[in-house]
C-alpha cells in the first residue's frame, strides 16, 4: 500500500509546474486580452504561474499545431479560435497541420460574439428584408467587403447570399480597417463585422446597422434584430474562443481545468470586463464543447464547399 501512495498522490497534483496557454493571436487581439485575463485569474487559483504565450503565423494554424503537438499533460493549453478550429478544415483542405476533433481535447468553450450587419445610411433600406427585395431586383450590384476569404465577416454575407437567393459584390480589403473607412466613404454598400468596430459607428449615424448574426438579441444593441427575426430562418454565426488541450490529457486534468474555469469565468469582475467587450460567456462541460466543435466543423464545410471558396 505504502508503495502505491507516492504514484496515486502525485497523480492528483495540478498543475505541478507552470502552465502555458498558447494563444493563435499577436499582443492586443480580442484572443491576447481574453487569454490574459483569464490565465491571471487562473494563477491566482492555482498558485503556479500561468504564462499566456503569442504564437502567431498562417492566420492561427500555427499556434493550434502546437499545442496539437505538445505533451498531453495538462500544462501546455491553447485559447482555440473559430477559424483554425471549424472553418480552416474545409477551407484548405488537408493542409491544415492538425486534426481540430483528433489531435486536440475540448475543455470548454468560452466566450463567443457575433458580427452586425452595417449598410451605408445612404441605403433606403430599413431592414434586411428591404436589402433582400433589393438585390433581388438587382443582381451583383450591391457591393459587400470583406477582409479577407473565410473570415467571419466574409463568410456572414456567403450565408446570407445563399440563405436569402441572392447574388452581391465582393469587395476583399487586407484588413477591417481598410474596409470601414470605404463603408463610410460610400465605396460599398455593406458589410458584416463584430460590434466592438462598428457600434460607434452606427451611434455616430455613418453606418445603419440592419441586423446581427447572433440566435437572440444582444444588451448592447437591444433594437437590432437578429437575422432570423428578419427573414432567414436558421441563421447564425458568432466567431469564438474555447481553451483546448493536446489529446491524451488525463480526463482528471480536463475536469479539473473546466471547472476552475467555470469558477474563474463566474467572478463578477470578470463577467463585468467580458461584458464590456461584446463577449456573450459561452462555458459548459467538455462533452458540450466537443458537440459544439463538431456541429461548427460540419456547418461550415457546407457553406465553404457549396460556394467553393479556397485559401487566400
Amino acid at each position: 500500500m505504502l508503495a502505491l501512495a507516492g504514484p496515486s498522490l502525485a497523480q492528483t497534483v495540478y498543475p505541478s509546474k507552470p502552465v502555458r496557454v498558447v494563444i493563435p493571436g499577436g499582443a492586443g487581439s480580442g484572443p491576447d486580452t481574453l487569454t490574459r485575463l483569464l490565465t491571471s485569474k487562473l494563477a491566482e487559483l492555482w498558485g503556479q504561474p500561468v504564462v499566456a504565450e503569442n504564437v502567431v503565423g498562417a492566420g492561427g494554424n500555427i499556434g493550434h499545431e502546437r499545442v496539437a503537438k505538445s505533451l498531453p499533460d495538462g500544462h501546455t493549453l491553447l485559447m482555440g479560435m473559430i477559424g483554425p478550429m471549424a472553418i480552416n478544415p474545409a477551407l484548405m483542405e488537408g493542409r491544415l497541420g492538425f486534426d481540430p476533433v483528433k489531435d486536440l481535447q475540448p475543455i470548454s468553450m468560452v466566450v463567443r460574439y457575433p458580427n452586425l450587419l452595417v449598410v451605408h445610411p445612404s441605403l433606403p433600406f430599413k431592414g434586411l428584408s428591404d436589402l433582400i427585395n433589393h438585390a433581388k431586383a438587382n443582381p451583383g450590384k450591391l457591393r459587400y467587403g470583406t477582409p479577407g476569404s473565410g473570415t467571419t465577416p466574409h463568410l456572414s454575407a456567403v450565408m446570407l447570399s445563399q440563405m436569402a437567393g441572392i447574388q452581391m459584390l465582393e469587395v476583399p480589403y487586407k484588413s477591417s480597417a481598410q474596409m470601414t473607412t470605404d463603408l463610410i466613404a460610400g465605396h460599398i454598400d455593406l458589410m458584416f463585422l463584430n460590434p466592438g468596430a462598428v457600434l460607434q459607428h452606427v451611434k455616430a449615424g455613418t453606418m445603419r446597422a440592419l441586423a446581427i448574426t447572433s440566435d437572440k438579441r444582444q444588451a448592447y444593441a437591444p433594437d437590432v434584430p437578429t437575422m432570423v427575426e428578419s427573414r432567414l430562418p436558421g441563421y447564425e454565426l458568432s466567431s469564438w474562443f474555447g481553451l483546448f488541450a493536446p489529446a491524451g490529457t488525463p480526463a482528471a486534468v480536463v475536469a479539473r481545468v473546466n471547472a476552475d474555469l467555470i469558477k474563474v469565468m463566474s467572478q463578477a469582475d470578470v463577467q463585468q470586463q467580458l461584458a464590456a467587450r461584446g463577449d456573450e460567456v459561452f462555458h459548459g462541460s467538455p462533452e458540450q464543447a466537443s458537440s459544439y466543435l463538431r456541429a461548427e466543423i460540419a456547418k461550415w464545410d457546407r457553406v465553404i464547399k457549396t460556394a467553393r471558396i479556397k485559401a487566400d
